[in-house]
């Protein structure tokens, strides 16, 4: 019997290892594309830096203004910043605003100006002459709503770079470089310090060698320890060295001048303070600038958070160190600082204490001269105390004891301009 001959179908079923291959290799291309998509639109950000100026016409201008460390230049300038975040924070460009800082307040007419930076995050491809028409359309918006401060609705808006955001910042005080990039802050952990988060921090160098700590509040001027210059008080035996290295500073520079306050007594270690004047100007940079200096009405809360920066020894009698340390303390007031337990009375009113009640955090022999400082609500850092004098390193009860720089806020303006 004739039998036609059986037509297979063509098709024949996929080995299961191939569909799993399949299957995984689509997933993996979709993952890669959503992945890429993610990060060119997300994540491949550049940093802009903008920089305007308002007049507000309904505050009039004091000599308050002059100065960072009022308590009227803080709450004008945060009005003024918290307006601006408010204002970006609600319009369509509330994921590209980063921060906004008032760097300065400065007289006009009777009014005032303040010269702000701005920092916005686009990405890469976006157009900077788009970016620039959507900043200043929220800018006129806020300008026609700002409440109780009046506005001139002209208003500039430049693009700057980043070493343009860097000149600004440093022409003014106390920025660490996570305020002058308006980053978020950088949480200070650990002993050691990195370059450049303390670029106020200055090592007086005698041969070469450390020899105590300094604080630059001027492009010209040290602050210190009178007690530093009791045995060398001749100017050209010191250089001032800048950087967070003792070995490999960035800069190194002479000395003019030493100005030793005329009432320092070395026994009560009262009005432990003077001043040096540089051979030449300092050149700021982001690592290298000034500090602010407090008012001499500003108060220092007992409690309160500061850091004490050095290249002092680790340990009483110790050996100093050739990279700069940190080290966080609470203000003590004079008065638990003078217990019995304590110093006993000798803790004077041109002094300040800082530490903790147990111990284990304090300056020690080489950081004399150096830094006690404090940030104030605008993340900018005011020096308030001078490494002066306390018993031995650490120890329960006998905290450090520093010059008070509000004490000396008049004669710091006398002998310096400043």
């Amino acid at each position: 019997m004739y039998r036609p001959a059986t037509v297979r179908s063509a098709s024949r079923s996929l080995n299961p290892y191939t569909v799993c291959f399949i299957v995984v290799a689509v997933v993996v291309i979709l993952a890669v594309t959503i992945a890429l998509l993610v990060h060119f639109l997300a994540f491949d950000q550049k940093a802009y830096f903008y920089h305007s100026r308002f007049q507000i016409l309904n505050v009039e201008y004091s000599d308050e203004l002059n100065s960072p460390a009022t308590q009227k230049y803080r709450s004008l300038s945060g009005r003024i910043e918290s307006m601006i975040t408010r204002t970006f924070k609600e319009s369509n460009l509330r994921n590209q605003f980063v921060r906004a800082h008032v760097v300065k307040l400065r007289q006009s007419g009777s009014g005032v100006i303040a010269d702000i930076v701005m920092k916005f995050k686009f990405t890469r491809y976006n157009n900077g002459a788009s970016m620039k028409s959507r900043i200043e359309s929220v800018l006129r918006q806020m300008l026609n709503n700002t409440g109780n401060l009046v506005m001139n609705p002209s208003t500039e808006l430049t693009p700057i770079t980043d070493q343009d955001t860097v000149n600004i910042f440093t022409q003014g005080c106390g920025a660490r470089p996570d305020l002058i990039t308006l980053s978020e802050e950088r949480i200070i952990g650990g002993t050691k310090a990195e370059e450049g988060d303390w670029p106020w921090q200055v090592s007086l160098q005698r041969n070469n060698l450390h020899h105590c700590g300094g604080v630059l509040i001027s492009n010209r001027w040290i602050l210190t320890a009178a007690h530093c210059f009791r045995s060398y008080s001749d100017p050209r035996q010191w250089t001032v060295t800048f950087g967070i290295s003792t070995i490999f500073p960035k800069d190194r520079i002479g000395v003019r001048n030493i100005l030793i306050h005329n009432n320092y007594n070395p026994e009560t270690h009262e009005n432990d303070i003077a001043l040096v004047q540089l051979n030449r100007e300092v050149t700021f940079t982001k690592n290298i600038h000034s500090v602010c200096l407090p008012e001499a009405t500003q108060t220092i809360p007992p409690g309160s958070t500061a850091y004490v920066t050095g290249w002092g020894s680790q340990r009483y009698s110790g050996n100093t160190v050739p990279d700069l340390e940190q080290v966080r303390v609470n203000i003590i007031s004079n008065d638990v600082c003078n217990s019995p337990a304590g110093y006993n009375g000798d803790v004077l009113p041109g002094m300040l204490c800082a530490g903790l009640p147990e111990g284990g955090a304090d300056a020690c022999q080489g950081d004399s001269g150096g830094p006690l400082q404090q940030e104030d609500s605008r993340r900018l850092w005011f020096l308030v105390g001078i490494v002066s004098w306390g018993y031995q390193c650490g120890l329960p009860d006998k905290p450090g004891v520093y010059t008070r720089v509000t004490a000396y806020r008049d004669w710091i303006a006398q002998q310096t301009g400043i």
